[in-house]
């Protein structure tokens, strides 16, 4: 009978990583500011790319200042931001040994979800299209659309602003989110060995993209400084939405119906942007800081009540779910 000899404390202790290797991975696989990096390089990259081929190829430009846009440049346009989010991200799935649900679209109940955020965000704008009109800061002139063409254009721009949902939820709350929260976590628990690590991670990655998404609306015509607070507000709103949920369908509901009933239905601008083939025309009146002005009710201080009531929206009906940050993180 062989015994063998017992471990010494050198061949006990495994072997230190080599120091690249420390450098590129961590306790978590890929280290989050490299996949940061690789993933704003390749979107770069690609969004370059079609850019390049739709100006140059398919000579499509976007809407001159002051000019409204149509619905095959809306559909063209963000479709295409889209896909390109979603075949990066799948891309940094592959890399990082990930499942392509974690980053968002990964839910149970995502159609539930899905129709909720639809019904609120309707039902959210209108509210503040209400308020607005019942105080004289808001003035519908006429209808634009009669028979057919009410359902034919309404359903192409919901197949649109379906579009802007997807796309605009998927890359500031959707990769992004999760890799940055991932990251900051770490730094979190290494200064401060807490076990609220990350939930301190999610809320501070949540509030830097909510920044940067209020001030990606700086270039439309028209925005102005509320209606820039009021897109990084919004975004926050849906970061909620992600941590009881712990995925983007409510968010992308919400979103979708709040542009589709902004630009379609009431006729409104959206960060100081018109879509053609709306169904009402309306006009502010009024202080901007009041009515909006040319930003649309998104420049109005009433958003600010009205956004107030969507957090409570959700803290009301979206019970933290077993996929949830807050139920995984609590």
């Amino acid at each position: 009978m062989n015994v063998e000899a017992p471990l010494t404390s050198a061949e006990s202790v495994p072997p230190k990583p080599p120091l690249l290797h420390r450098i590129f991975i961590g306790k978590d696989g890929l280290r989050a500011g490299w996949s940061l990096l690789i993933f704003i390089a390749i979107f770069a990259a690609f969004a370059y790319c079609i850019n390049t081929f739709a100006h140059k190829v398919l000579h499509v430009s976007p809407p001159q200042p002051g000019s409204e846009l149509s619905p095959l440049f809306g559909i063209l346009a963000e479709g295409g931001n889209f896909l390109v989010v979603l075949f990066v991200t799948w891309i940094m799935s592959r890399i990082e040994r990930r499942p392509n649900s974690v980053y968002g679209f990964g839910d149970n109940r995502k159609l539930p979800h899905f129709f909720a955020g639809l019904t609120w965000g309707v039902a959210c704008l209108s509210l503040l299209i209400l308020t607005l009109a019942k105080t004289g800061l808001l003035v519908v002139d006429r209808r634009l659309l009669f028979g057919s063409d009410i359902l034919r254009y309404g359903a192409i721009w919901f197949i649109g602003f379906l579009l802007v949902g997807l796309f605009e939820e998927y890359l500031t709350r959707g990769y992004l989110q999760y890799t940055l929260t991932r990251g900051l976590a770490g730094i979190y628990q290494w200064l401060f060995k807490t076990r609220h690590s990350a939930a301190l991670g999610f809320w501070t990655s949540a509030i830097i993209f909510s920044i940067l998404f209020g001030l990606g609306h700086g270039k439309n015509p028209g925005e102005s400084p509320i209606g820039l607070l009021s897109a990084g507000t919004v975004g926050l709103v849906f970061c909620l939405s992600l941590w009881r949920t712990g995925s983007l369908w409510w968010a992308i509901g919400f979103h979708a119906s709040w542009d589709w009933a902004q630009s379609f239905l009431y006729g409104v601008a959206d960060s100081g942007l018109m879509v053609q083939h709306h169904f009402l025309a309306t006009h502010p009146v009024g202080k901007p800081i009041l009515s909006g002005g040319a930003t649309g009710p998104e420049g109005s201080i009433y958003v600010v009540a009205v956004l107030i009531v969507a957090t409570l929206i959700i803290l009301f009906t979206l019970r933290p779910s077993q996929n949830g940050y807050a139920t995984r993180h609590n």
